[in-house]
């Protein structure tokens, strides 16, 4: 069956809403273990309620998204077919994504495969909704690269709050803050950490949804083109934050926080 004959919402999806037990079951082990995405994926799923699912059918039945499905592009496939973005010039999108790939030892394929450790495909329900779910998975690393958040802890923390407002997953934001949290218990600092999540959550609400966006045709943009066109708002409470981090001593691997949370978004 193509992707375009899949039905619109299986008959076997459940949209569960807010589970504070299973959030709180799987967020202990994440505190125990910050490398075990899988809790970071089982919060999300615990989370995600009718509004995810109402953004979903609503892409979904739009004439853009009508016409990505019929397209049905691998996502992360393109994305690390890096020589398929070889000749992109300086400044695009795509040479700046690349360069952030390859300096994190990151791949979208990665990606999909941790995913795929708390749910394997054959057992998620076959319809054009997961597709959707996935695609916001997929794109997760070209909104560090057009927010302007890093993935330091704050970073991966305030890119919550930003993936919450294009989302719509409680969950995204129960983590940032939990993780703006826990920097603030590790450092003592002074600096706004909650207000960097706040930040996060207006820029994200201000810019047009990045994963409904054409990818290919995203790549081959400039970078602050595309950020103009997508009205994504530079993160100034987060590089004040960084700065005042600096000036205390901190640097980007001395604050703790699960780098797996954001890649869940």
């Amino acid at each position: 069956m193509t992707l375009i004959d899949r039905p619109l919402t299986a008959p076997d999806r459940r949209t569960y809403g807010f589970r504070p037990r299973k959030v709180l079951h799987h967020f202990r082990k994440l505190v125990e273990n910050k490398e075990d995405t899988e809790q970071v994926f089982q919060i999300i799923e615990a989370t995600k309620g009718k509004a995810s699912h109402a953004q979903a059918l609503q892409f979904l039945q739009s004439a853009e998204g009508q016409q990505q499905l019929r397209r049905d592009i691998d996502i992360p496939a393109m994305l690390d077919d890096h020589d398929r973005w070889a000749d992109l010039p300086a400044g695009s999108v795509g040479q700046h994504y690349m360069a952030f790939m390859k300096r994190e030892g990151l791949t979208a394929a990665g990606l999909v495969a941790e995913s795929h450790k708390w749910a394997p495909p054959e057992e998620l329900p076959q319809d054009q909704t997961q597709w959707y779910y996935d695609r916001l998975r997929d794109t997760h690393d070209l909104f560090h690269i057009l927010s302007g958040y890093g993935r330091d802890a704050l970073g991966e923390a305030s890119l919550l709050g930003f993936s919450y407002s294009q989302n719509h997953n409680n969950g995204l934001l129960f983590i940032g803050y939990a993780g703006a949290r826990q920097i603030k218990k590790v450092s003592g600092t002074k600096a706004p950490l909650y207000a960097s999540i706040r930040e996060g959550q207006r820029n994200g609400k201000a810019a047009t949804k990045i994963a409904h966006q054409d990818i290919d045709a995203l790549m081959r943009e400039n970078l602050e083109e595309a950020r103009a066109r997508l009205g994504i708002r530079e993160p100034r409470i987060y590089r004040e934050c960084l700065a005042i981090l600096e000036r205390e001593g901190y640097q980007r691997d001395d604050l703790s926080l699960n780098a797996g949370a954001a890649a869940a978004a």
